[in-house]
């Protein structure tokens, strides 16, 4: 096994492929960690970037059981559920730096994770990232003792993509996953053999602000926007993506008649995003794209999750939302 371990990435695909040459998964608001068992009844949970995570997860530590005490290299997510049980990152937002015992007890006693398994990476000391993904997952199947009661389970494949997309769509979901049945495991590597179908909702934001891009004082790299709310103008977060090239030139142009001396935010701005920030006066409309938002849904605090940039709402002025 290569170390360290990282996890295979899905690209961004444009259609969802048919066929029986793909399988279907559900998109989990989770994140990404790497379950490594050692067969001596030790656990690592290791983040995508490497970081281990173990302590924030203990309801978590039964896995060493569920495959019998076996040493196992596991790939999935760990989700937590909103209250009307979607999985939500904003739920797990709450305690995935947290690593005070307390802390994490309260968490676990109030809202426990679930580890969701879709791959089996090594067993037994044996290496299964070069064989096929419907084989790994065969074996996944084999190895890991789900029961319906213990936070674990494992990930559904579906045969028909399409369809599984419009259903996550509908329920309010992140989205889907497709992956090829005969595809190994490249760890580390952004493939093409898995793609990525999220469901992203546009809304419409206020420009309040903007950065420059890193290294440079006078190119754009960053808007931050707010939401006009009756508590006023509410700070929810920074726009990099999608605002390069041409796209960065004209927005410069629409923006610099409007600098002011102060925030137009009526919250308060991270140190981090109002350092080196150019404020502006709240009147640009601009359309963004995310998976929703981390932190207390519509309220102050609530940041937008990977936005993207995509255009200016000439139509619309602040009041209008």
């Amino acid at each position: 096994m290569p170390a360290p371990l990282r996890p295979m990435l899905a690209t961004r695909g444009d259609v969802v492929p048919a066929g029986d040459a793909w399988l279907h998964e559900v998109k989990w608001d989770g994140m990404r960690v790497l379950v490594h068992l050692d067969g001596a009844g030790g656990l690592r949970l290791e983040s995508r970037n490497g970081n281990v995570v173990t302590a924030a997860y203990p309801e978590l530590h039964g896995l060493v059981d569920a495959v019998a005490g076996r040493s196992a290299v596991l790939d999935g997510e760990v989700v937590a559920f909103d209250e009307a049980g979607r999985p939500s990152f904003a739920v797990l937002a709450e305690r995935i730096h947290e690593r005070r015992a307390a802390r994490v007890a309260a968490h676990v006693a109030a809202r426990p994770v679930t580890f969701v398994a879709f791959d089996l990476l090594a067993l037994d000391g044996r290496d299964l990232t070069v064989r096929p993904l419907e084989r790994r997952q065969r074996r996944l199947t084999s190895v890991l003792e789900v029961d319906g009661a213990a936070p674990w389970t494992q990930s559904t494949t579906y045969d028909d993509g399409p369809t599984l997309l419009a259903e996550t769509e509908r329920l309010g979901l992140e989205g889907i996953v497709s992956k090829r049945r005969d595809a190994p495991y490249r760890p580390g590597v952004r493939s093409r053999d898995w793609l990525k179908f999220p469901h992203r909702r546009r809304e419409s934001y206020v420009v309040g602000g903007w950065r420059p891009e890193t290294g440079t004082r006078d190119r754009l790299g960053a808007l931050l926007v707010g939401t006009p709310t009756p508590d006023g103008l509410l700070y929810r977060g920074r726009v990099g993506s999608g605002i390069g090239g041409r796209a960065g030139r004209d927005l410069r142009a629409l923006l610099d008649p409007l600098a002011r001396p102060t925030s137009p935010f009526d919250d308060e701005v991270p140190r981090e995003d109002a350092l080196g920030t150019t404020w502006l006066e709240p009147t640009v409309v601009v359309d963004v794209e995310a998976l929703g938002t981390i932190g207390s849904p519509g309220g102050s605090g609530a940041r937008l999750r990977q936005p993207t940039y995509r255009g200016v709402r000439s139509d619309l002025g602040a009041e209008d939302l």
